[in-house]
């Protein structure tokens, strides 16, 4: 399937999920990344009401600038887009006091992604909407690599099935800002800015071939990266009573 195809259908596949459900509006969070540009530009082209939310904790200047930016293109080129910008920096200083001593900084970093999901669905609520998800088929499918119950817990993921390097091409026929797709991906959940790469220790091209080539040099890697988070992917262990 063509990239001009791909943005249709995912386009339509909303649209007919919304309209299915008596589903009134899109909700999506902005990040300054690909994922989240490509995904909130496909919701809005399907003319249904699209709320973005610019939502910053850390700060990180530079991402949070493109985000806006990216909301500032979208609400220009869509009349349906309605944007917020939510400040959650105070709301996570008053988390990480009453926690007081189980001060994890990995738990800190995930605890940043559930403050948004919980947001996203406040704003859902509100509007009769859903939460859209923003993972690629990397992330959500191949390394685990998101945080369960933050950006993990979604609706629909209209782009779950695509790789990385197709997110791109989206962007780029889209016509999404070039400094967004020219950033290093990051989660921008540490306060040192750590990119993907430098988490998980693979570029997103090196991932991609390791998940689709067995013989890959860096497929034991990819394979350890994966085994370490499948409990994301799995579904939750249930205790099934005997008969």
């Amino acid at each position: 399937m063509h990239t001009k195809e791909k943005i249709e259908f995912i386009s339509n596949w909303i649209k007919d999920y919304a309209h299915s459900n008596n589903v009134e509006a899109l909700v999506i969070g902005i990040s300054g990344g690909i994922d989240s540009a490509v995904t909130s530009t496909l919701s809005a082209k399907t003319g249904l009401r699209t709320f973005v939310a610019n939502m910053p904790i850390l700060d990180h200047k530079t991402t949070n600038e493109r985000g806006i930016n990216h909301i500032d293109w979208l609400k220009k080129n869509f009349s349906n887009v309605t944007d917020f910008k939510i400040d959650l920096s105070l709301v996570f200083e008053s988390f990480k006091s009453a926690l007081d001593k189980n001060d994890s900084e990995h738990g800190y970093a995930n605890s940043q992604a559930r403050l948004r999901m919980m947001t996203l669905y406040q704003i859902a609520a509100s509007n009769n909407g859903i939460v859209v998800g923003t993972g690629n088929k990397v992330e959500d499918f191949g390394i685990g690599f998101y945080t369960k119950y933050g950006d993990g817990g979604v609706d629909i993921s209209p782009i779950a099935d695509c790789l990385k390097t197709e997110v791109w091409d989206m962007g780029k026929e889209l016509n999404i800002n070039q400094d967004i797709i020219d950033a290093a991906p990051t989660d921008g959940l540490w306060t040192d800015g750590r990119s993907d790469e430098d988490q998980v220790g693979l570029s997103y091209s090196e991932i991609e071939e390791a998940m689709l080539n067995e013989k890959s040099s860096n497929r034991q890697k990819y394979l350890e990266i994966r085994n370490n988070n499948v409990h994301k992917m799995n579904p939750i262990p249930v205790c099934i009573l005997p008969k």
